[in-house]
């Protein structure tokens, strides 16, 4: 996983999920956790919408014609 990525859900699990890592301890009672299901669906909603915005887009309109057009991402070279 990235850097940036592995930030990124340790953040929402922080403040969603009010877990302190996404590390395993090896430890039932750091590991293991009761976690309401509002709170779940608010890291869910969370991080798919992270990803959503991270996402490059496929299509757009062309706001003169209005017809839909294919993005293909040029390649960067690395």
């Amino acid at each position: 996983m990235s850097t940036t990525r592995d930030n990124k859900l340790t953040t929402i699990a922080r403040e969603a999920l009010s877990l302190e890592t996404l590390e395993t301890r090896n430890s039932d009672s750091l590991d293991f956790h009761d976690t309401a299901v509002w709170c779940v669906k608010d890291a869910l909603e969370r991080a798919y919408e992270a990803g959503r915005q991270s996402a490059r887009p496929t299509e757009a309109v062309c706001p003169a014609c209005g017809r839909k057009i294919e993005i293909t991402p040029v390649p960067s070279g690395k």
